[in-house]
């Protein structure tokens, strides 16, 4: 059985947590259970209870979004289907109608998606999906809220009388309207409505000849208001009607109504359901605000909260733009109690809170942000003893407050309790208080419970130093400014950088040292050499960092260097497709150019087609089949390869001509070329032999092709013989 009391939540500020959860709720039920919610005392439910908000939060990373779960409470229409003869209006049977909608979505919703959501689809499996309600409502209702004319044969009927009756009263009432305002009787508005009813607007000379009942008239006297006599009739007989519609239509909804009585639990079932999804989802936000998860649950006595967040300092810090230090904190079989010493408003307090709340919000179905390979275990009983309680009304002061909570943990801590005490052994004679706390520490050492404890007192550091399964800490000072850097070390006590400070803070030295010369020389020696320790550890920590950076610059270095290797290898490989290419485009135009030369030796024009087309089925068969998409991207990708070779291209030619123009370059005589001649292009290899020169062009056989050049470009291999 889980159990944290009261107190302990209070002095945590769980209450302050539950708070802030509560605003991500969007229904009132949902609202006042978030602010009910307690440590959840079994085990297995507390899983289940830390997996369905795991569930959603993982919701908020995949398209598969839980559909909304908002409603309007119903608890008072539970109330009136509790009680016999009482029927329903249509705005409640539309919040009825609405819950059955949305649960039954949200039922569905999770069935079809069990693999994202076993857990929640497990707890959702026992909601009955029931469209009854919303059937039956809907026969009776329409989707303006008014009773259907169907709802009922006698409804229909006296409906349809009544639309009779008001085209009989508008048709007398039009008679009698023309008939007086012939005979001049009328006023020159002719006619107005009083108490909802068309009447004439008669002067008031005239009022005995209009027969019909008097319903008012005019401030000034001038104008009787009368309903004609014939009016009135059907008047009264609509009423009459009116009052039969509403006897139906109550007869109708209490029909309706002792139906749904029939499905009282499943409406119950539907808002406990969405009220609890409610509470998930405002869990599952509060988490996503925060970076929050679910940590791994161990059944051993292990806990181990790496870079954890006190959530109120995270979130209040987050809204100013300021940075939170995450601590880390391990407790186990072999480290049951951390002992953390070190000047104040160093962060002690905090990182002893950060743990407890932490822990509270765990065993309550809350997840918590910490790093993804924290493991927490779960603790039977959490008690603490933080902040100054000094009670007034009890007649207590501090340290007789401290004396009853020792007497409180001494009854209830043992090997399943985590214990938080903060300024241990404050509030009496430092020796005497000391002395007291290193025995009841002793106690909880000897039970092997799990604690963390802050403190002053140098006893209580040695005592951590001496028991192999304590540990000392401290927060981790800047000895230069003596400003806190909110870290905490474990393995080493901390100084309280007493004298220090006080210099820091202008207390004039020749006073502080006549306060050394007043205390035991052992003690001042024995903080002075903490103090020491302190500072060789800041050094350590700064040159660690430092080589972390080192090694992330080579990191990244090295990580620039595969990159450009692989953009190299991606460029080489287009190249190489670009030249296989080139090399089968050159293939097949010295096949075109044989089957040319034997069709001018043969003329034989059915041969050469046959050829042609020989060659054309050959090359088709090595082509892969394609759709119009792929080659459209094939096309646009050996363009784009081509354009970069022709930039490269461009480029060396552009560096060579560079070049060539730095060299100094004694020019030859041009020689003058003939047919026959053996020649080269000035910038490349190939050599091929003139065939024809004419108007400065020169036509050059190469073998496998033949090209018309300008002379200028050709460059002299051999002449002819």
């Amino acid at each position: 059985m889980i159990r944290i009391h009261e107190k302990t939540l209070k002095d945590l500020e769980f209450f302050t947590v539950l708070e802030q959860i509560s605003e991500h709720t969007i229904t009132a039920l949902g609202k006042e259970a978030v602010l009910n919610v307690r440590p959840i005392e079994v085990e297995t439910q507390l899983i289940r209870e830390l997996d369905y908000v795991n569930e959603y939060l993982s919701s908020f990373e995949n398209d598969n979004r839980i559909p909304n779960h908002g409603f309007e409470t119903i608890s008072k229409e539970i109330k009136l289907l509790n009680i016999e003869n009482t029927y329903l209006e249509v705005a409640s049977l539309q919040k009825l109608v609405s819950m059955s909608l949305t649960s039954n979505s949200i039922v569905k919703f999770l069935e079809k998606f069990k693999e994202y959501y076993p857990k929640l689809n497990q707890y959702s499996s026992h909601i009955e999906i029931n469209t009854a309600i919303i059937e039956q409502v809907d026969a009776v209702v329409d989707r303006f809220g008014d009773i259907k004319d169907e709802a009922s044969p006698q409804l229909s009927e006296l409906r349809q009388e009544i639309t009779k009756l008001k085209g009989k009263i508008n048709s007398s009432f039009s008679s009698a309207l023309t008939r007086y305002h012939g005979l001049d009787y009328l006023d020159d508005i002719r006619e107005s409505v009083v108490d909802n009813r068309r009447v004439l607007a008669v002067k008031a000379m005239y009022r005995r000849k209009v027969k019909g009942a008097i319903m008012g008239g005019s401030k000034t006297g001038s104008i009787v208001y009368i309903e004609p006599e014939t009016t009135l009739q059907h008047t009264r007989e609509l009423n009459n009607l009116e009052y039969e519609e509403k006897e139906e239509v109550i007869k109708i909804l209490k029909e309706l109504t002792n139906y749904i009585r029939l499905f009282l639990p499943l409406l119950n079932d539907y808002q406990t359901f969405l009220t609890k999804v409610d509470v998930i989802s405002a869990k599952a936000k509060y988490a996503r605000s925060m970076d929050a998860i679910l940590p791994k649950i161990t059944n051993e006595r292990t806990l181990f909260l790496k870079d954890a967040y006190h959530p109120l300092l995270y979130l209040t810090n987050k809204e100013k733009g300021e940075k939170t230090f995450p601590q880390s904190v391990e407790l186990s079989s072999n480290n049951r109690i951390i002992v953390i010493s070190g000047p104040n408003a160093g962060g002690k307090s905090i990182t002893l809170k950060t743990v407890g709340l932490l822990q509270a919000m765990l065993q309550s179905g809350v997840l918590i942000p910490v790093h993804e390979r924290s493991t927490a275990c779960l603790f039977d009983r959490v008690v603490s003893d933080i902040g100054d309680n000094q009670s007034i009304e009890n007649h207590l002061s501090t340290y007789s407050y401290r004396l009853k909570q020792m007497n409180y943990f001494l009854k209830k801590v043992n090997k399943k309790t985590l214990f938080l005490i903060d300024e241990f052994g404050t509030g009496s004679d430092p020796e005497l208080g000391g002395a007291l706390a290193e025995t009841f520490l002793e106690v909880f050492y000897e039970r092997e419970a799990f604690g963390i404890i802050t403190t002053h007192y140098s006893n209580l550091k040695l005592l951590a130093n001496e028991l192999p399964n304590m540990q000392n800490a401290n927060m981790l000072f800047n000895e230069k400014s003596l400003e806190p850097m909110y870290k905490l070390v474990t393995g080493q006590a901390g100084s309280s950088f007493t004298f220090e400070v006080a210099q820091k803070n202008g207390i004039p030295y020749s006073l502080i040292n006549k306060s050394k010369k007043k205390i035991e020389r052992g003690k001042v020696r024995f903080d002075a050499t903490i103090a020491k320790l302190q500072k060789e550890r800041s050094k350590l920590e700064r040159t660690e960092r430092s080589l972390k950076e080192n090694e992330k610059k080579k990191l990244s270095e090295a990580e620039k260097l595969e990159e450009t290797n692989e953009k190299i290898q991606k460029k080489l490989e287009s190249f190489q497709e670009l030249y296989d290419s080139n090399q089968r485009l050159i293939y097949l135009g010295q096949k075109v150019n044989d089957l040319a030369e034997k069709f001018q030796n043969n003329k034989k024009k059915r041969e050469l087609m046959a050829e042609l087309f020989r060659l054309v089925q050959i090359e088709n068969s090595k082509r892969k089949k394609v759709s119009a998409k792929q080659k459209r991207a094939e096309k646009a990708k050996k363009k784009q390869i081509k354009q970069e070779a022709e930039k490269k291209v461009e480029a060396i030619r552009k560096k060579k001509k560079e070049a060539k123009k730095k060299e100094v370059v004694v020019e030859k005589p041009k020689p003058i070329l003939k047919v026959g001649d053996r020649v080269r292009m000035h910038d490349g290899k190939a050599v091929g032999s003139i065939d024809d020169i004419e108007k400065g062009k020169a036509t050059v056989n190469y073998g496998l092709f033949i090209t018309n050049v300008s002379v200028d470009l050709l460059e002299l291999v051999e002449a002819k013989k």
